[in-house]
């Protein structure tokens, strides 16, 4: 078990050594999925977050709401703990993920 844990421990560790080799321009959210260790899960649930804020953002704008800080605190409610709001909004930006949505988190930053 030891010897398993140890090849598990060397695998992480060449897997962060392998991120600092590549460049990351077009997959800033890609990289900060695999930096802060979230599963596909975790990641499937980050995109329906988004998916039902977009929605709501869109029905607020439709009812000319212009004040989107409720949003953006639901967002960080329930944003994954391991995920901070600033660096997972700039990647959804640079990557182009959800950029409508992101933009309008990003006025509340």
């Amino acid at each position: 078990m030891d010897k398993l844990w140890s090849k598990i421990e060397r695998l992480e560790y060449h897997q962060k050594l392998l991120l600092k080799m590549i460049k990351s321009e077009g997959h800033e959210f890609d990289r900060l999925i695999i930096e802060k260790n979230l599963d596909e899960k975790e990641t499937a649930e980050f995109y329906l977050l988004c998916e039902e804020l977009s929605k709501e953002a869109q029905k607020q704008k439709a009812d000319k709401f212009v004040f989107f800080a409720p949003l953006f605190i639901e967002f960080l409610y329930k944003l994954n703990p391991k995920l901070e709001a600033v660096e997972v909004i700039d990647a959804c930006l640079k990557q182009n993920i959800y950029p409508q949505l992101m933009k309008i988190l990003q006025k509340n930053l």
